[in-house]
């Protein structure tokens, strides 16, 4: 990586003594310099030249010297490191040039050598910053895309090594669909597509959250969700309430509509399912998610639910008959079920 290198110092002998010493890092363009004559010429040099990576600054200068230029430079830029080049090596300077952020002191008449190692050091630590700042912001990112449980199972010891791991959990699998989003999709703009899915994913994403469950997936229109710990199928079907609730309260007016008013269709269903990375390591593609007969059958509950229903089987609706109210809607034909599945709808 080539390292762009300000040297600031109002002594015209220097700048030629680093271009002849520095003439075959030049040539291979391991180093480019620029120069500036005191603290003033460099900051404006900084602001017109935002890829210098680091400063090479004497102290005595006219105009703005060396320790106030450390200053400034911290104030602009605190990932400009600088190096204070300077006969003056006494160590007031050198604590002050320390403290106001000077990377390293080196002392004239300058060693080449010794600033070579110092310059490699010093771009050597930029570098770990970049990676360090770049890293968060990569973390950052993450976060929007990924669920906080996957990071956490991240986060483990034996993660690396348990890709393929998988384990059998005891929890319940949320399915969530828009109803007749597909005709809206079908006749508004993309734009005005994402915007309303985002608005309703949003309204949807904050009632999971505040009953402890999380987004396992976004499938176009519809949202996955997953609950596990004590009370799993009690907290699903709150936020399946809140959800309903929240949704239905909402009316957009769109170009092609006189309004629209969207209401959900959920299917909830609560068992033993296999938990872990689903995918290729070889591809390094892998989805951290359930899956089972558990979260086949919620996906296809949802599909028999009508608009504004949270259907629930009857086992399910055994389990927390003595908290919600349900009303039987009949028994119902899933997909690859032999037998009808009798089915009820959660009330409040």
């Amino acid at each position: 990586m080539k390292a762009k290198i300000l040297v600031v110092d109002d002594e015209t002998d220097l700048e030629l003594l680093i271009k002849q010493k520095f003439r075959r890092q030049i040539r291979e363009k391991q180093y480019e310099f620029v120069f500036a004559h005191d603290g003033n010429e460099a900051l404006t040099l900084i602001d017109q030249q935002p890829d210098i990576d680091m400063v090479l600054t004497d102290i005595n200068m006219p105009g703005m010297d060396g320790l106030t230029l450390l200053i400034r430079l911290h104030e602009t830029n605190p990932m400009l490191k600088a190096v204070i080049v300077s006969a003056y090596g006494d160590m007031d300077n050198i604590r002050t040039a320390m403290n106001r952020g000077a990377f390293d002191f080196v002392t004239k008449p300058v060693n080449f050598e010794d600033l070579e190692v110092t310059m490699e050091k010093t771009m050597a630590y930029i570098g770990q910053l970049r990676q360090t700042l770049q890293a968060i912001k990569e973390n950052n990112i993450l976060r929007m895309y990924v669920d906080e449980s996957v990071l956490t199972f991240m986060s483990r010891a034996e993660f690396e090594t348990s890709l393929s791991a998988s384990e059998t959990v005891t929890a319940t699998v949320m399915f969530i669909d828009i109803c007749g989003f597909t005709a809206i999709a079908e006749r508004e703009t993309a734009d005005t597509v994402v915007k309303l899915v985002n608005r309703y994913f949003d309204v949807m994403v904050k009632e999971i959250i505040a009953q402890g469950g999380h987004v396992d997936k976004f499938m176009g229109d519809a949202v996955m969700a997953v609950f596990r710990g004590d009370y799993h199928l009690d907290r699903a079907i709150e936020a399946a309430l809140g959800v309903r609730a929240q949704i239905a309260s909402l009316e957009d007016n769109l170009p092609h509509h006189t309004s629209y008013h969207p209401q959900v269709a959920i299917g909830i269903n609560t068992g033993e399912m296999v938990s872990g990375n689903i995918g290729s390591t070889a591809l390094r593609r892998l989805d951290y998610t359930v899956i089972g007969d558990t979260v086949n059958t919620a996906q296809r509950l949802q599909s028999v639910a009508r608009a504004g229903q949270i259907v629930i089987t009857e086992a399910a609706q055994q389990q927390v008959a003595e908290s919600f109210t349900c009303e039987p809607l009949g028994e119902a034909t899933l997909k690859n079920k032999a037998a009808p599945v009798m089915i009820y709808n959660v009330m409040g």
